[in-house]
């Protein structure tokens, strides 16, 4: 019962073309993970981005509201003095 020389020999390559195979993947996912731990943290530096300029827009909007609140009470104020205004002046024509 002797074992062939070509049957060693592929079995020696196989066996070998195995543990390539296996550090290659080990290696493909260690640069996988790289790459993917290095997208994950762009995309959480653009997350925090988005989140500053959304509360600078908030902050803008509540400056916004009071400014209009503002105004909206110096019209009235304006408009009651207009009527007083009003009423002064007609009063004095006739």
């Amino acid at each position: 019962m002797s074992i062939e020389i070509a049957v060693v020999i592929s079995a020696a390559a196989f066996i070998v073309s195995l543990v390539q195979a296996v550090f290659n993947m080990r290696r493909a996912n260690r640069s996988d993970s790289k790459e993917d731990s290095a997208q994950l943290t762009t995309v959480i530096v653009k997350l925090e981005s988005i989140s500053d300029d959304t509360k600078e827009i908030k902050g803008d909007l509540r400056d916004v509201k009071s400014d209009l609140k503002d105004h909206s009470e110096r019209l009235v104020k304006a408009e009651q003095q207009i009527k007083v205004l009003e009423k002064n002046v007609f009063k004095r024509e006739e």
